[in-house]
């Protein structure tokens, strides 16, 4: 009875329209067979017709719902939900004539013989009917989809379940995306599938003959359907499919999307899942995943603080604390309009169930500070509070001195007065050997939380994260080369052979996290970013990317390297060295003691930038981070 009353209640109105239909052609089916019956038996009695078609609906529709005959949507209707509308008649029919012998004695097998007929073939006929006249109905009276020929890059089960929905949404449903889709062929690796059929669209050569095929074949676009494809792999690949200069889009992962108890699309549609590639998915590397349950003991009742909680880095940081349990979560940023947008998402995610304190403040204001820290109480801080555009900071050194050296000094030295558990600072690659006023003063930063660990009576322990550029920050070069593409301008990158280190915002803040939550402090933290990309196969793949060919649709200029910018970034300092961590892709790069002098530099610098004297800071800068030179000599060393 429990199982019947689960399935009324998700009964719907489409469902119930269906369920009279069937019970119409149960009732008619059996009018219809009492007619030829006189040839082969006596014809069945008025009143005793009347009790047969009343039980003969009833059980027909009670084996129908238990057969599943209503638990899919029309477009996906196929062989076997016919058949289960096949045997839900006959158990019908069946359980009628017992109930029928049973008061009357009489078996009346012949009329029930053609009764489970009549009725099984109405049943089925209205399906195929109704899905045709439908499919046909909807189609009408919309504009004629596009079809572009596609081919589709793999051959296993993925590929298969979306050319299924494919041919399943043939004919034209409203503007489902299938419609657009005509796949020609596939291409896989494998070479026992080569020449067979998935779904009738052959399988016609390897990956390596992507361009060719492609030529040969007239594709007009091309779909990645290995979701689990190992990212050297996809990344050759990708290669190849950009080669073609057609559209290219990818499938993600199948098991987030898939309904597990029928092995069927969910209802959103598996082609919907369908997206444009994106920058990421050329990483040359799987996502980096990290020890969620050491960062939950870490986090979880404790009150954290966040300095430029509302930039890219910074509001990242305070969605993944909110998801372990703090006690508390202070964001402290200067610009109020990122601050009240981070501060909305996480009222609207969270409500009450969050303790959330929004606090417009600079970092460089030590009065303002101290009273934050006075009030509030953190047990962590993580500072990300920072300027950190290279060729901005150096036409305006001062104001990076300020904010970064002058505000990370302030910042770290409040959490010695308070006794914070821990200190963990935000740094980038751009500190390693720099070339420019934004990474010296990050460098700088670094010795500071560095000199504050060595601090004897030092309760708090002081960690500092490196890591490289990230993608879709602030001041990003993706979302600049996106821009120039779409206005139809030159894609502009300074130099030929400049290569950076990417990672996506939130593997910077899991990384963060993490080695915050394992750290003892002193340390820097270095993460395993894999391969540095070159910024100008970047901005080709992304123009392949909008189904452009590089150089022909759309120009890359060399605009020049910027001031202070490096051919290539760095992780490590020489000295520095690496040791192991238990995350094989974090690394603790070796501490470097910072002498007695230091705090005497540091405040000769720190009166340097209050006064605006832009060569005698600058000169200090070079004086305290002896790594500090030019660009022009880092990058002659560089290039031989």
């Amino acid at each position: 009875m429990g199982r019947i009353k689960d399935l009324l209640k998700s009964f719907k109105y489409s469902k119930r329209i269906l369920a009279v239909v069937d019970a119409v052609i149960v009732a008619a089916a059996g009018l219809v067979a009492n007619f030829p019956l006189p040839l082969i038996a006596d014809r069945i009695a008025r009143p005793d017709q009347f009790v047969i078609f009343v039980v003969s609906v009833f059980c027909c529709f009670s084996f129908l719902m238990l057969s599943g005959a209503y638990n899919k949507l029309w477009r996906y209707i196929g062989i076997k939900d016919y058949i289960a509308c096949v045997v839900g008649i006959v158990l019908g029919i069946g359980m009628t004539s017992i109930f029928v012998m049973m008061i009357s004695g009489d078996l009346f097998w012949q009329f029930f013989l053609l009764h489970a007929f009549f009725a099984g073939f109405g049943v089925v006929l209205f399906r195929l009917m109704f899905k045709s006249a439908f499919i046909t109905l909807v189609a009408t009276g919309h504009k004629e989809a596009v079809m572009k020929r596609t081919l589709i890059v793999g051959a296993g089960s993925a590929a298969k379940i979306l050319l299924q929905e494919i041919l399943l949404n043939r004919g034209g449903i409203g503007h489902h995306p299938g419609n657009s889709i005509n796949p020609v062929c596939l291409v896989d690796d494998d070479y026992r599938k080569l020449g067979k059929r998935v779904c009738g669209v052959m399988v016609v050569g390897a990956t390596a003959q992507i361009p060719e095929i492609a030529r040969k074949e007239n594709i007009e676009q091309i779909i990645f359907a290995i979701p689990s494809c190992p990212p050297v792999d996809r990344n050759n690949i990708l290669d190849l499919c950009s080669q073609t200069g057609l559209p290219l889009k990818i499938l993600p992962f199948v098991g987030s999307f898939l309904d597990e108890s029928e092995d069927q699309p969910k209802a959103t549609g598996f082609v919907h899942q369908i997206r444009d590639i994106k920058v990421e998915d050329l990483l040359g590397r799987a996502p980096i995943k990290f020890n969620n349950m050491g960062v939950l003991s870490f986090i979880k009742d404790k009150v954290c603080m966040v300095t430029g909680g509302g930039g890219s880095i910074g509001s990242e940081l305070v969605r993944q604390i909110a998801k372990y349990q703090p006690k508390q979560v202070v964001i402290v940023d200067i610009y109020e309009n990122n601050a009240y947008e981070i501060q909305q998402e996480l009222v609207m995610e969270y409500g009450d169930r969050l303790n959330l304190v929004t606090l417009i403040a600079s970092v460089r204001d030590y009065f303002r500070m101290n009273q934050i820290f006075k009030k509030y109480k953190p047990d962590v801080v993580f500072h990300a509070a920072a300027h950190k555009h290279v060729p901005l900071m150096e036409n305006n050194p001062m104001e990076a001195i300020k904010n970064n050296v002058i505000g990370t000094f302030h910042m770290a030295t409040l959490a010695l007065q308070y006794n914070v558990g821990k200190f963990v600072m935000i740094s980038t690659d751009k500190a390693v050997n720099p070339t420019n006023v934004m990474g010296a003063s990050k460098r700088c930063c670094e010795m500071i939380v560095q000199f504050m660990s060595q601090q004897q009576d030092a309760k708090t322990e002081f960690v500092t994260t490196r890591f490289g550029n990230v993608l879709g920050s602030n001041g990003s070069v993706i979302p600049l080369f996106k821009r120039q593409i779409e206005q139809g301008k030159p894609v502009t990158v300074t130099h030929p052979d400049i290569i950076r280190y990417f990672m996506t915002i939130p593997e910077a803040v899991s990384l963060v996290l993490e080695a915050a939550s394992f750290a003892h402090g002193g340390e820097i933290f270095v993460l395993d970013m894999g391969q540095p990309v070159k910024i100008v196969t970047l901005a080709e793949n992304l123009i392949r990317m909008y189904g452009k060919v590089p150089y022909r649709d759309v120009e890359i200029k060399f605009t020049g390297l910027r001031p202070g910018e490096k051919i290539k970034e760095e992780l490590l300092m020489n000295e520095e060295g690496l040791e192991k961590t238990r995350n094989k892709l974090i690394f603790i790069g070796k501490q470097i003691e910072i002498g007695p002098s230091f705090i005497n530099q540091l405040w000769k610098l720190k009166n340097a930038a209050l006064e605006n004297k832009d060569d005698v800071a600058i000169d200090a800068l070079h004086e305290i981070v002896p790594t500090f030179t030019t660009p022009e000599a880092f990058n002659k060393k560089v290039m031989g």
